[in-house]
């Protein structure tokens, strides 16, 4: 009998603290990397601040002017075999490539493995973790309030109450919340272009190097 979720989540925090040293480059402590370049006219409104847990709706490639410098830590935190998850992978792994990072990955078997997973994904001390996957949200929702020090970004899906260091891109035919709520009535496995997967990968890295944490970043248009 598997354990329930929020038990495993507490053994999975417990052996964080007790400590998950790689060993390699990325333990060790170095300024944190900022952006290189800017958001682009209509990322966002300059005349207010995204509200907490708000969504804004970008002009499309207006976050195609920021980068990340090469020392980004990511992780790629993954979950599914469906298509539109391997859609979401192809294009962080496209993404981390082209921007010449060190992208690390690790893949939870199932969603009960989900939690065990963040943790590992936790304790490599990226700048940023990437979730590709909806096997991974109740998870994400139950751990990211407890380490608010660690950024996520969630693709192609949201959490239904994110705290600050949750930012999620989200579009139309996507929108999964976590089982209790389940996908939007307009979810489109479809949806989940090549071309949708990379905007959403860039727009909210964008985001979170910009320092615009905790909101959704909504992509309606046609990239």
């Amino acid at each position: 009998m598997r354990p329930p979720l929020r038990a495993v989540a507490v053994l999975a925090a417990a052996a964080l603290v007790t400590g998950c040293s790689s060993g390699d480059d990325w333990s060790e402590p170095r300024p944190r990397p900022t952006a290189i370049g800017s958001l682009g006219p209509g990322f966002v409104d300059p005349s207010t601040t995204p509200a907490p847990e708000g969504t804004i709706r970008p002009r499309p490639d207006s976050w195609t002017g920021v980068h990340p410098a090469r020392d980004y830590r990511v992780v790629l935190l993954t979950a599914g075999d469906d298509q539109p998850t391997k859609a979401l992978v192809t294009a962080v792994e496209g993404w981390a490539d082209d921007e010449h990072l060190d992208l690390r990955k690790i893949v939870a078997g199932n969603a009960h493995d989900a939690v065990p997973s963040i943790t590992k994904a936790m304790g490599m001390r990226p700048d940023l973790i990437v979730s590709a996957g909806n096997d991974l949200i109740d998870a994400l929702a139950l751990v990211t309030p407890s380490h608010l020090e660690q950024q996520f970004l969630v693709v192609g899906a949201e959490l239904a109450e994110p705290t600050h260091n949750v930012t999620s891109v989200d579009w139309s035919g996507a929108s999964f919340r976590g089982e209790g709520l389940g996908a939007s009535s307009t979810y489109d496995p479809g949806s989940f272009t090549a071309e949708r997967c990379a905007a959403a990968i860039r727009a909210g890295v964008a985001a979170v190097l910009s320092d615009l944490t905790g909101i959704v970043i909504w992509l309606d248009q046609t990239e």
